[in-house]
């Protein structure tokens, strides 16, 4: 449990940079359930998510596409 909370956590934009994909893709796969993310309270435009870095790996680790 200690290493969760000290787990890195990634904007949509950091995660976006690295999957070379747009902000919005990764919001699509957030809101269809491909990727994991924490949603934080809502202060702007558009909703506040955080991706867990460990995600990410299992993600590009992963030879499953998401769609």
């Amino acid at each position: 449990m200690v290493e969760d909370a000290r787990e890195e956590l990634l904007t949509v934009r950091e995660v976006a940079r690295r999957l070379r994909v747009d902000d919005t893709t990764v919001r699509r796969w957030i809101k269809s359930g491909a990727l994991e993310a924490i949603t934080l309270p809502h202060r702007g435009k558009r909703q506040a998510y955080r991706i867990k870095k460990s995600t990410l790996d299992q993600l590009l680790n992963s030879s499953v596409p998401i769609e």
